[in-house]
């Protein structure tokens, strides 16, 4: 006896599941109807169906690739990937559970320890965490309990502390000083220079100052600030007052382009007053988000009291992190890159980055809408204005043009107290080749092109914004 299809006359017509498990995929209910957004919905779907619709969402997206405002990786070889995808079930706080990965944690301390030339080099004092920015807290912190042992030791009131650095820092430093009660001492930048100098750091400096920040590659204009004359000036500092003063080097991306490009630069813990370094494994480290580390230059630079001790995991595990539960895959990530590229691969890597950045910058400069405020010699960043005289268009104008053809280039006002200068940007990673820069070179004089030919098309109050 044949078997009734559900379309023949009789036969059931109802949804159920095995109709869900053989409608074509934009048939199925879910794709038919309207789905909840804000709820949960009442029942199951199907999981394609529920991947697709997701996926789909998701195509609204910018192109991860072509987005040159980010810092952050959006490119890593399919073995990477794999190992990542093994161990996303992996709690990098469950050391007793995943001793390897724990391992691996601590090679990759090791490693960023030799790499920027602590003391020593096999005692190495650090973390993974899952940014720059948590890296920069906790290296604040240490710098805030140190300051406070030490005034208590002294037998003198504590006030208030303050913590200096220039008005370019990246927004999670003026998160460290709201959060955890710490003044922010910014100096500003004035000029053509677009970072803390020494002198204007020193100006800001007394007996409540916990540390200076200097920034190893703003993220404004991909410069670095002159870590080893901060120090210097330090260094007079402390002999004509007796007020001494760390340094923490938030290295976010320099640090892991200065030691392989510019091997000769003293910015890390070669300087003596240097007492900690964090920076994005997830940036120039070449992992997808979200990992970060800090090291500090031994042991006496992390206060013991600020390390917790749990064992309700299984075993004694000492942690100083803001969060508990995450990831392990990232942290794996790190360790993939650190041995499969190794210091000649990283250097080809970044080597690679910045050449293409000095060749678009110079591209660039050739055109006569454009002033170049950087050439891309320090990070594989630059920056670059509206040239004198170009008053048809602005910068505003460029980056929504561009978008047109999906690249993602932002457009901003530099720091208090030159905000009156807008500035584009551009940040090469891992991943934009040369000749995705040559097109990028094409659709810039297109685009300067058709804004000369006429009159701006975007209102100024609907133009889009970028946030650092």
């Amino acid at each position: 006896m044949p078997l009734k299809h559900p379309s023949h006359p009789g036969a059931h017509t109802g949804s159920t599941t095995q109709d869900l498990d053989v409608n074509p995929l934009f048939a199925r209910g879910g794709e038919t109807g309207r789905i909840p957004k804000d709820t949960l919905p009442d029942g199951e779907m199907h999981p394609t169906t529920a991947y697709q619709i997701i996926h789909d969402e998701l195509m609204l997206d910018g192109n991860a690739r072509l987005n040159l405002a980010t810092f952050v990786t959006t490119w890593m070889e399919p073995e990477a990937r794999e190992l990542m995808a093994e161990c996303f079930d992996k709690n990098m706080i469950d050391k007793d559970e995943y001793p390897q990965t724990a391992e691996l944690e601590m090679r990759c301390v090791a490693m960023l320890s030799n790499l920027w030339n602590a003391p020593d080099r096999h005692g190495a004092v650090g973390c993974s965490t899952t940014g720059s920015s948590e890296a920069a807290m906790l290296g604040g912190l240490a710098l805030k309990r140190r300051w406070q042992r030490a005034r208590r030791a002294a037998g003198e009131d504590a006030g208030r502390p303050n913590l200096v650095m220039g008005s370019n820092v990246q927004v999670c430093w003026e998160k460290f000083a709201n959060y955890w009660d710490v003044e922010q001492r910014l100096a500003p930048v004035t000029g053509d220079v677009f970072h803390l100098r020494p002198e204007a750091a020193l100006e800001l400096c007394d007996e409540n100052t916990i540390g200076v920040v200097a920034v190893l590659g703003s993220t404004y204009d991909g410069s670095y600030e002159p870590v080893a004359e901060i120090c210097a000036a330090l260094d007079d500092h402390q002999t004509r007052t007796g007020v001494d003063i760390p340094v923490h080097v938030d290295g976010a991306s320099g640090a892991m382009v200065a030691p392989f490009l510019d091997p000769d630069l003293a910015w890390d813990f070669r300087l003596p007053r240097v007492a900690s370094i964090n920076t994005s494994g997830h940036k120039y480290g070449l992992v997808f988000p979200g990992v970060g580390w800090v090291v500090w230059r031994d042991v006496h630079a992390l206060p013991e009291d600020l390390i917790f001790h749990v064992n309700y995991l299984g075993g004694d595990m000492p942690t100083f992190a803001l969060n508990f539960s995450r990831p392990g895959s990232q942290v794996v990530g790190q360790y993939y890159n650190f041995l499969r590229l190794g210091f000649d691969g990283y250097r080809r890597v970044q080597q690679a980055c910045r050449d293409t950045a000095r060749w678009l910058a110079r591209g660039v400069g050739e055109l006569d809408a454009f002033e170049l405020v950087t050439d891309g010699s320090e990070l594989p960043v630059f920056a670059f204005r509206m040239a004198d005289g170009v008053d048809g268009f602005t910068v505003f104008d460029v980056s929504d043009e561009l978008r047109q053809r999906g690249w993602q280039v932002p457009a901003y006002t530099m720091p208090p107290d030159r905000q009156d200068l807008a500035v584009l940007r551009i940040v090469v990673r891992n991943g934009f080749s040369r000749d995705m820069a040559s097109m990028l070179l094409e659709d810039l004089h297109r685009v300067v092109s058709k804004l000369e030919a006429g009159e701006p098309l975007h209102d100024e109050g609907k133009r889009s914004a970028f946030s650092h």
